[in-house]
C-alpha cells in the first residue's frame, strides 16, 4: 500500500517521497482515507507510531486559506515540545500548498505569536493554556476552525487539560470535523468522543509487541543515597540516557550532580524557559549531552531517536507512567534498556506494578557493588552489626538459630540442660523478690523524710493519697477559689 492508494494528492505524495517517506505506517494506512473524506475519527495507537502524519497529511490536503486571526484548522497538544514537533513535521507539506503552520505555547513571549496570528495561519498547533490566553487577549478567534485534531488526548486528560479543551472546542465552528488520537480511548477520552464527535469511526492499531516491552528491564534494589552514583555508572555504560525524576527541583539537582561526577547532563522541565528547554533537547540530540534529566510532564513531548537507556531515578506513579517513560527507548525495533531504582519503602508498589505489566520475571539485582553504601540498611541488625560479617564459632549458641541455621525453640538452645534452666528461673525469681523488697523499703524512707513545707512526703504527694482523699482535696480547693 502507498500514500497514493489512500487518496493522498500527488503533490503531497511527492513531498513525502522527498523525505524518503513512501510506505504508510499501520495507523496511517488505517486512518488517512477516512480523515481525507471528512469523517470524525478515533485513532488508538502507541506513542511514536506515526500519528502526526496520520492526521497531518489529510489536514494539509483539506484546509482552506485563512484570514488574519482566524485559523481554519486547530491541533491541540499537551506539551510545548510536542507542539513544536508537530509544526516541524507539517511545515514541509504545507509549504507545497503555500499554507502556514504555526505553534503557540507557554514559556516564550506573546508578541511573536500575536504577529503570526495577525498575518494569518491556516493550521494552528497549540497547547491549551497559551491558546486560552491568546483568546482572552483577542489575538485569535476560533469560530472559523472547521477541522480539530486532539493529539495525545489521554495525556491531556492526565495533565488536567480537559476543562480547557472543552472550552476551546465550544468556540470552534458548530459544523466541524473532529479527529482524536490517543493511546487509550476510555475514561475522559471517551467523554470527549461522546460530546464532540459525530458517529466517529474507530481505528485501533494492535502492535505485536510494544517497543517498551522489547527493551531489557532491570530493577535494582539500593539505598536512596546511592542512586546518583549508580546513575552515573549506567549512563557511562549505556550511552544517551533519559533520567526521570518526580520534581523540577529533583531534575535540577540530579543534572547538577551528574555533571559534577563527570557525566554531561541537562535538565528539562516546566520551570525552564522554552529557550532553555530547546537548548537542552538539541544538545541531547546532537550528542553534546549524554543524560537528559526530565520530569514526566516535560518528557511527554520528547521524541528522540537512538535513546540507549531510560533510568527511573524516582519511581513512576503508576504502570501507565512506566510504559510512557520506558517508551523513550527501544523505538522502531532498536535495542534499549530500562533501569528502575527501588528503595526499601518502594518495593511493595514496585512488585505490584511489575505484575500488572507482566514484568514479574524481569531481572532484579541488588546493587551492592554499584552503591556508595556497600551494604543495604536491612543487612544490619539493631545493634548496628553487619549481618554479612563472619561470626565467632560459638555465635550460634547465642541466637535462636544454631551454627547450622536451624531454628530451635527458645528452651532448647544448645549447651543448656533442664537443671540449668531451673537454676536460671530460680535466680530470676529471687532477683524479682529482692527488687520488690528494696523498692518497698525505699518508698518507706521517702514517706518518712520531711518535706520542704515541714510535712512528710507521703502527706504532700497526691499519688500516695487514697483516691477519696484526693477528690476531697480537689473539692476543698474549688471551694476556696475566688469567684471571677
Amino acid at each position: 500500500m502507498s500514500f497514493a492508494t489512500l487518496g493522498v494528492p500527488a503533490d503531497l505524495v511527492a513531498a513525502l517521497g522527498a523525505r524518503d517517506i513512501t510506505q504508510p505506517f499501520p495507523i496511517q494506512a488505517a486512518t488517512i482515507a477516512d480523515v481525507l473524506a471528512g469523517r470524525d475519527v478515533c485513532g488508538k495507537a502507541p506513542t511514536g507510531s506515526g500519528k502526526t502524519l496520520a492526521f497531518g497529511v489529510p489536514l494539509v490536503a483539506r484546509v482552506p486559506k485563512a484570514r488574519p486571526r482566524r485559523p481554519r484548522a486547530l491541533v491541540l497538544a499537551p506539551t510545548r515540545e510536542l507542539a513544536a514537533q508537530i509544526q516541524k513535521d507539517l511545515q514541509p507539506l504545507a509549504a507545497v500548498r503555500d499554507l502556514r503552520v504555526f505553534s503557540v505555547y507557554g514559556g516564550v513571549g506573546y508578541e511573536p505569536q500575536k504577529r503570526a496570528l495577525r498575518n494569518g495561519v491556516e493550521v494552528l498547533v497549540a497547547c491549551p493554556g497559551r491558546l486560552e490566553d491568546l483568546i482572552d487577549q483577542r489575538a485569535v478567534r476560533l469560530d472559523a476552525v472547521e477541522i480539530v485534531v486532539l493529539d495525545e488526548a489521554d495525556r491531556m486528560a492526565d495533565m488536567g487539560f480537559l476543562p480547557a479543551v472543552r472550552r476551546i472546542l465550544d468556540q470552534t465552528a458548530e459544523v466541524r470535523q473532529t479527529v482524536l488520537f490517543s493511546a487509550t480511548l476510555d475514561g475522559d477520552v471517551a467523554v470527549l468522543t461522546r460530546d464532540y464527535q459525530q458517529s466517529p469511526i474507530r481505528h485501533e492499531v494492535q502492535v505485536p509487541e510494544d517497543d517498551w516491552a522489547s527493551a531489557e528491564h532491570v530493577f535494582e534494589d539500593l539505598t536512596p543515597d546511592s542512586r546518583l552514583d549508580r546513575t552515573a555508572a549506567v549512563v557511562a555504560d549505556a550511552g544517551p540516557t533519559i533520567v526521570f525524576t518526580h520534581t523540577r527541583r529533583g531534575a535540577d539537582r540530579v543534572a547538577k550532580r551528574l555533571a559534577a561526577a563527570g557525566v554531561s547532563a541537562a535538565p528539562i522541565h516546566g520551570g525552564l524557559s522554552q529557550v532553555k528547554r530547546d537548548q537542552a533537547l538539541r544538545a541531547f540530540r546532537d550528542g553534546k549531552v549524554r543524560a537528559l534529566v526530565a520530569t514526566d510532564v516535560a518528557a511527554r513531548g520528547i521524541h528522540v531517536e537512538a535513546v540507549a537507556c531510560v533510568v527511573h531515578f524516582d519511581p513512576p506513579v503508576d504502570s501507565k507512567t512506566y510504559v510512557h517513560r520506558s517508551g523513550r527507548t527501544a523505538r522502531a525495533g532498536a535495542s534499549g534498556r530500562v533501569v528502575s531504582f527501588v528503595t526499601g519503602d518502594q518495593r511493595k508498589a514496585s512488585l505490584k506494578m511489575r505484575r500488572e505489566l507482566g514484568l514479574s520475571g524481569a531481572e532484579r539485582t541488588t546493587a551492592h557493588a554499584h552503591s556508595s553504601h556497600k551494604a543495604r540498611a536491612n543487612d544490619f541488625d539493631r545493634a548496628g552489626r553487619n549481618r554479612n560479617q563472619s561470626r565467632p564459632a560459638d555465635a550460634g549458641a547465642r541466637t535462636r538459630g544454631g551454627a547450622d541455621g536451624e531454628r530451635r525453640p527458645r528452651d532448647e538452645k544448645p549447651g543448656r540442660t533442664g537443671d540449668d534452666r531451673r537454676r536460671v528461673e530460680q535466680g530470676a525469681a529471687a532477683r524479682t523478690t529482692s527488687d520488690r523488697e528494696r523498692g518497698k523499703a525505699e518508698r518507706g524512707k521517702r514517706a518518712a523524710a520531711p518535706s520542704a513545707d515541714g510535712g512528710s512526703r507521703g502527706e504532700a504527694t497526691g499519688r500516695d493519697q487514697p483516691r477519696r482523699g484526693r477528690a476531697a482535696a480537689r473539692s476543698r480547693g474549688r471551694q476556696r477559689r475566688p469567684a471571677r
